[in-house]
C-alpha cells in the first residue's frame, strides 16, 4: 500500500468519471479489486464519495493518463513528488495503554516498586504509561485501591516488552553508586563445614583442654623440731 495514491477510492471515482481507463488499470493504480471499481462505475460502491483529482494533487500527470488510455496494458505510475518533507520527530511520551489494560497499571507499578526499587519515577512512567502522582500514591500506600492491589509483572500484562524493562533496569543499575565491600568476618562456607574431618580433634588438648599449671613445691624442707620447740615455749609462758 506504500505506492497507493492518497484517498484511493475517491481517486478511483474521479478516474472512472473523467477518463476512459479500464477497470483493471484503475484497480491496479488505486490498489483496489476490479469488481470494486466496477461497482463504483455502476454506482453501487462509494456512491457518497466525492472524486479526488490526482492531477491537481500531483499524483498523476495528464501525459501518463493519455498514455494509459491508448495502451490498455500500460500500468499507471505515481508521479514522483519534487517536494520532500522532513521526517517528523517522534517525541517519547508516556506509553499508550489500551483501555482493557489500564485497570492493571496499579498492579504493575506495585510490582516495579517492589522488585526494582532502583527504578526512577520517570522510568516507571515510561514502562507502565502512568503518572508521577499515581506512583507516589502507590509508594506511600495512599492509593484508593491499595488494599486490593497485587503485584503483577508488566511484561505479562502486556504494558511493556521485556527488552524495554531490561533496558530501564540496566540503565538504573549504572546510575547507582558502587557498593562498598564489607570485609567483616562471615560464616564459613558449607563446603568446608560439611567435610568429614572439619570437626575431628587433632590433639589431647583439643579434646580435654589445657591443664592448669602445677604449683611448684617448696624446695626447702620443714624443720619439725623447730616447730614443736616453739609450741613448748608457748606452753611454758602460760
Amino acid at each position: 500500500m506504500s505506492n497507493a495514491p492518497l484517498m484511493p477510492k475517491a481517486t478511483a471515482v474521479w478516474l472512472v468519471e473523467n477518463t476512459s481507463l479500464t477497470f483493471d488499470q484503475i484497480a491496479e493504480f488505486c490498489k483496489l479489486h476490479p469488481l470494486e471499481v466496477k461497482g463504483i462505475a455502476d454506482g453501487e460502491v462509494a456512491s457518497g464519495i466525492r472524486g479526488h483529482d490526482p492531477i491537481t494533487s500531483g499524483q498523476l500527470t495528464r501525459e501518463e493518463i493519455e498514455r494509459a488510455e491508448k495502451r490498455p496494458a500500460h500500468q499507471l505510475k505515481l508521479a514522483v513528488t519534487k517536494v520532500r518533507l522532513p521526517e517528523a520527530k517522534r517525541h517519547r511520551g508516556p506509553r499508550y495503554t489500551p483501555l482493557s489494560r489500564r485497570q492493571d497499571r496499579p498492579n504493575a507499578i506495585l510490582w516495579l516498586v517492589r522488585n526494582h526499587p532502583e527504578l526512577k519515577d520517570a522510568q516507571i512512567m515510561r514502562l507502565a504509561g502512568t503518572t508521577k502522582t499515581t506512583i507516589a500514591a502507590i509508594r506511600d500506600r495512599t492509593h484508593w485501591n491499595s488494599a486490593a492491589l497485587s503485584p503483577m509483572d508488566p511484561v505479562t500484562l502486556g504494558l511493556c516488552s521485556q527488552i524495554d524493562l531490561d533496558f530501564e533496569v540496566q540503565r538504573a543499575a549504572k546510575d547507582r553508586p558502587a557498593l562498598v565491600q564489607d570485609h567483616s568476618p562471615t560464616l564459613i562456607p558449607a563446603e568446608e563445614t560439611t567435610q568429614p574431618d572439619f570437626y575431628a580433634p587433632t590433639s589431647h588438648e583439643d579434646v580435654f583442654g589445657s591443664s592448669p599449671k602445677k604449683v611448684e613445691e617448696e624446695e626447702d624442707d620443714i624443720d619439725v623440731e623447730s616447730v614443736f620447740g616453739k609450741l613448748k615455749d608457748l606452753k611454758i609462758k602460760e
